[in-house]
């Protein structure tokens, strides 16, 4: 690969770092949004869930909080259960169909919630509504590293306050990128041709990161509202930018 290729992942990278530690996700969202341009679907993969991972760690060593197990516990379940056949789907899918339908989700839904001051809490479905979207947020994690996309949205559809939130994604999303990694390397989705790769986004995203994590403490919850869902918004955009014009051809 060329020189230029390895700064354009480099510069993902950055960014991506920086959106995750200050928001607790979003890592494959905004890395794919630019690395979509100059590498392959599998490796773009590949690396953002290598790198969402490695920041998540940062994020859990720099900022340590709590969680409530039974608060969390049906996610993970659910998420365990949906990581293995985004893995299986993988291979299979149809990138461009795949970023254009999520993008197109993202820029309908969370401008309403970001626009509407009186967004009513959804309170009903329990632990098993919990569990389908931790079996969605699998999914798109063993697709791509998305984990937190649909907890994220529909943490703050249930109105969770801004710690609680942060604490259920950054705990949600370090156990679904392992398990998304470990599926990875066993079924050989990353290999060894792919180590270079990494080496450039690893440190490229270490510093960006640490950053992100500090200026969250600095946010507001009424903030964290409008950061994470003018994210989703941005990110659905660049999805859209990046699929739609392939499938139009």
């Amino acid at each position: 690969m060329s020189s230029s290729v390895y700064l354009i992942v480099a510069f993902g990278a950055a960014i991506a770092g920086f959106v995750q530690g200050l928001s607790g996700f979003a890592f494959g969202l905004v890395a794919m949004s630019v690395w979509a341009w100059v590498i392959d679907p599998q490796l773009a993969a590949a690396l953002a869930v290598t790198g969402a991972l490695t920041g998540q760690i940062i994020a859990a060593v720099t900022m340590r909080r709590g969680f409530d197990l039974r608060l969390l516990a049906p996610f993970v379940l659910g998420g365990l259960a949906g990581v293995p056949l985004g893995a299986l789907l993988l291979p299979h899918l149809d990138m461009h169909w795949f970023k254009t339908i999520l993008g197109a989700i993202l820029v309908l839904w969370c401008p309403a919630m970001l626009l509407s001051k009186d967004w009513p809490r959804i309170t009903v479905g329990g632990r098993l509504a919990d569990a389908a979207v931790g079996l969605g947020g699998g999914i798109l994690g063993g697709l791509g590293g998305f984990t937190g996309t649909l907890p994220t949205l529909w943490c703050t559809l249930r109105g969770y306050e801004r710690d609680v939130q942060r604490a259920v994604i950054q705990n949600f999303n370090l156990s679904m990128l392992a398990v998304t990694l470990t599926i990875y390397v066993a079924s050989g989705i990353v290999t060894r041709s792919m180590l270079p790769m990494i080496l450039v986004v690893l440190p490229a995203m270490l510093i960006p990161t640490i950053v992100g994590t500090r200026a969250y403490v600095g946010l507001s919850e009424t903030g964290f509202r409008r950061l994470v869902l003018g994210l989703l918004t941005v990110s659905g955009i660049a999805l859209l930018l990046s699929g739609l014009p392939q499938l139009l051809r």
